[in-house]
């Protein structure tokens, strides 16, 4: 095991850019990804919680959203303003500890910013380009209103899928205004029509696909602490899962956290938020290495020219330098 451990240094009467955090590499092949001497670079901080980072190419920025806040806000050329507020909540306040936004994405042909809507309890799409306010892909299944929608990924072929957990509900899963039995992962196949596709996980949170969108991730952020996976069907629903990653011995040696967001970079590596950070596993699900924050890590993003990670963590939005490009770069 090699790790670098990194330091803030600020000289008196200089500025060096504030860094957190250490990155472990435990497999040769890590090394081909990450490099252990690059520091985690801090590029926005202050937050409540930091969330669904997502590289806007049109326009060359980074959005995301700080759910307490029910705000998304937009980085760039090192700036942080306001990007959209209220973000997931539009009803009479006060509503829940987590009220805005989630997960957010950029549709596939780069025109709309897709969200998870906490609050209002639905999936959406906004114009990037101000051309009117957002539309309303789906809100329920089966007539029963979803609890929180937390996460989503488009595929190249216009289906949608999320993930519903409780933790934007006013009481959680014992909240009386819960309309559904479950916490699923759900379709909105490119016809419109939303289907349930994962019915029996605990705590589905983050979601991506494959480079080759033949393979659905899910994390599972309760107490099993794992990343799920499943065989995508030619009609847009999934085959039988398995278990992809269990992170449930990494608790057992003293990190906090569980599996939240993830993406997949084009070789088909995931790079997952879970116990002491975000793991970095190959397309068969070995470690091969850890991205330490110090902080409790919701999720992460590919950005700039494709090499660079994105990671928002608890109240700072992070940067990282990589060797690998993210899928769309």
């Amino acid at each position: 095991m090699r790790y670098l451990l990194l330091f803030v240094w600020l000289p008196f009467g200089l500025y060096a850019q504030k860094t957190v955090g250490k990155i472990i590499s435990l497999d040769p092949a890590f090394d081909n990804l990450v490099s252990v001497s690059e520091s985690l670079e801090v590029v926005s901080e202050g937050h409540d919680w930091a969330e669904g980072p997502v590289w806007v190419k049109d326009g060359g920025y980074l959005l995301f959203s700080d759910v307490p806040k029910n705000t998304i806000y937009k980085l760039k050329s090192a700036q942080t303003t306001v990007f959209l507020s209220p973000s997931g909540y539009t009803g009479l306040l006060p509503y829940s500890n987590e009220p805005g936004s989630n997960g957010l994405t950029i549709s596939a042909d780069g025109k709309y910013l897709l969200a998870c809507e906490h609050g209002d309890r639905r999936i959406t799409k906004m114009p990037l380009a101000g051309l009117g306010g957002k539309i309303t892909l789906s809100d329920k299944c089966n007539g029963k209103r979803f609890n929180s929608p937390n996460d989503l990924c488009e595929a190249r072929n216009g289906n949608i899928y999320f993930t519903d957990p409780p933790y934007g509900l006013p009481q959680y899963e014992k909240d009386s205004s819960r309309e559904t039995p479950v916490f699923g992962v759900y379709l909105i196949d490119k016809n419109g029509k939303t289907a349930l596709v994962v019915p029996d996980l605990k705590r589905p949170n983050g979601v991506a696909l494959s480079p080759d969108d033949r393979r659905l991730y899910v994390a599972q952020s309760d107490r099993e602490a794992i990343i799920m996976t499943y065989p995508v069907l030619p009609n847009g629903k999934l085959g039988k899962g398995k278990v992809f990653f269990d992170a449930s011995y990494l608790n057992k040696e003293g990190l906090g956290g569980a599996p939240d967001g993830l993406k997949v970079d084009k070789k088909g590596n995931v790079f997952s938020s879970g116990p002491g950070g975000v793991l970095v596993l190959s397309p068969q699900g070995k470690l091969l290495g850890r991205i330490e924050t110090g902080q409790a890590t919701s999720n992460v993003a590919w950005g700039e020219d494709g090499s660079k990670l994105f990671i928002t963590a608890d109240m700072y939005v992070l940067k990282l330098r990589t060797k690998t490009l993210g899928i769309g770069f």
